[in-house]
């Protein structure tokens, strides 16, 4: 994974963040602003409970003849609509019901944005004392108050303390009953008290309303204070929740930031760890996910290490205490040829002398495939240098053609230099000409492309070709394909280890090695790329 795409990851993890915190924000206001109307609506239930109570009791208390004439009486007093309905002419949802069984004040708005209707069951029945007003006015709080101390003066002066204990149970609204003259009221309060008239006394301070009015013993009575309704402040709640979602929106970027460093630096080590670097490691801190995975990730890189170590240093003693009983068999037939005058034995020794030779060159790449392989442990520095890759190619091409008289071998294209390890390139280079002319039939092209950062290695030529099957496989230590693409008449194969070579170099180049179909010559096609500016940091140290 790389930085840019690690990068990716995360800026759509914060702004997935932003959209969360935004669809909180959302959410809450609208929250707040579903919560304002439900306490507006218990603020209008419990406020209009104590009238509705009131009306109920006044109609009950009516013959039931003439109730729909009080109503029309007392709906030109308090300026408000009042009419008896039956319960199953209207449509109440069930929750509404309950309310209505339950004694409590249900309210609507009226249709076509006229005000507001309140219910309320009548005492042992299923009618309905409806209330229809379009707006709140100081007629109807003054007229309730004149109908309330009516109510209470229709009883004996010893029952209307109880009588008006029923109207209090029945509300949430502060009213209360004293004699004398009650605290907080003007003189000219006072007088109008005196008079049997309905006082209204507003507390400016702290905006409230309080009814009061005189009872026929003298008594009083008030009603409130009534505080007018006060809603959530939306403006306000929303600020604070901006900065609580914007403190709790760092904390998690902090969070997320923290996970990330962490991420990205057990990428970069496994991206060294897979470039050859077997001695990368991430910090393996705390007891957390992250810190379990580091630690596992640590235990599996020493673990590869020892296994890769053991392998690389078992191949490097194989091979060299191969060449010293190699050494002795081939003096030993040296000698042999010399005291042997047969013209069949020394076709034979030479036979033997060109096997040996085999297990020579197979040693050396063994022994070169290994130091490319542990590059880190054992110490081997690449020189990436200025190069001019045209005279390289050449030098290549140079070498190889004696060995392959039959085969017309070229180098074309346009000069281009590249900062690289010259040796390892043109050991690379040499293997994948030699590669094709071991199955080439009659041509071999190199053909140097330069391109805008980086240059390419075309090796062509006109054998039978990699099968598709075959081309991912053929790069690795010593894979061989079948004998008609290993070996041709006479002319010996490979062990396997000379596209392994040049796949290590193209890596440690970061660079890449690619095998196609040549559509020039109809064989296989062998592309080495190789960045222009080698990236120095990157490289095995």
């Amino acid at each position: 994974m790389s930085r840019a795409s690690t990068g990716g990851v995360f800026l759509r993890v914060y702004i997935a963040l932003v959209a969360a915190l935004l669809l909180i924000l959302a959410v809450g206001l609208f929250g707040i602003s579903m919560v304002n109307d439900w306490r507006a609506a218990q603020y209008r239930e419990r406020l209009a409970e104590a009238p509705m109570a009131l009306l109920t009791a006044l109609v009950a208390a009516q013959p039931e003849e003439r109730r729909n004439a009080w109503l029309e009486q007392e709906q030109d007093r308090t300026g408000m609509g009042l009419a008896l309905t039956d319960t199953e002419m209207l449509a109440l949802g069930y929750w509404e019901r309950r309310q209505l069984d339950h004694g409590d004040v249900v309210t609507r708005p009226a249709s076509g944005d006229s005000g507001w209707r309140l219910f309320r069951r009548m005492p042992d029945s299923d009618t309905l004392l409806v209330a229809h007003f379009t707006g709140l006015s100081e007629r109807q709080p003054q007229q309730l108050m004149l109908m309330l101390r009516q109510w209470l003066n229709a009883v004996p002066e010893d029952q209307r303390e109880a009588r008006f204990q029923t109207l209090r149970d029945q509300t949430a609204l502060t009213m209360g009953i004293g004699s004398g003259s009650p605290a907080g009221l003007s003189s000219s309060q006072l007088e109008q008290l005196d008079a049997g008239q309905v006082v209204m006394n507003v507390e400016p301070e702290r905006p409230s309303l309080a009814l009061y009015t005189r009872l026929a013993d003298g008594r009083w009575i008030t009603v409130g204070p009534v505080r007018p309704f006060e809603p959530l402040p939306v403006v306000s709640i929303g600020a604070v929740m901006v900065v609580m979602l914007m403190l709790m929106g760092i904390i998690v970027y902090l969070l997320v930031r923290g996970v990330e460093s962490r991420l990205r630096h057990m990428e970069q080590a496994a991206s060294r760890f897979a470039a050859g670097d077997f001695d990368a490691r991430v910090e393996a801190r705390g007891s957390d996910y992250l810190g379990q995975f580091g630690a596992a990730f640590n235990s599996m890189a020493a673990q590869v290490q020892a296994v890769l170590s053991a392998q690389q240093e078992m191949m490097r003693a194989v091979s060299h205490e191969f060449r010293t009983p190699v050494a002795r068999i081939r003096f030993a037939l040296q000698m042999v040829e010399d005291m042997s005058d047969s013209p069949t034995i020394r076709r034979q020794l030479g036979e033997v002398d060109r096997d040996i030779e085999s297990i020579d060159r197979l040693i050396d790449e063994i022994l070169a495939y290994a130091r490319l392989d542990s590059a880190t442990e054992t110490g081997l520095m690449f020189e990436p240098t200025a190069t001019a890759l045209m005279p390289l190619a050449e030098q290549v091409v140079d070498s190889l053609a004696p060995m392959y008289p039959a085969l017309e071998i070229t180098v074309k294209g346009e000069p281009a230099d590249a900062v690289v390890d010259a040796r390892y390139i043109q050991r690379a280079l040499q293997n994948l000409v030699a590669n094709a002319c071991h199955h080439a039939r009659r041509r071999v092209t190199v053909t140097l492309l330069n391109e805008e950062d980086s240059v390419m290695f075309d090796v062509e030529d006109d054998g039978q070709g990699v099968p598709r099957r075959d081309r991912e496989r053929i790069f690795k230590p010593f894979t061989r394909l079948d004998d008609s693409r290993t070996r041709r008449g006479e002319r010996q194969g490979g062990y396997g280890l000379g596209l392994a070579i040049v796949a290590r170099v193209a890596q440690w180049h970061q660079g890449q090695v690619a095998i196609d179909t040549s559509t020039t010559l109809g064989g296989a096609r062998f592309s080495l790329v190789l960045p222009i500016q080698h990236r120095a940091a990157d490289s095995p140290e």
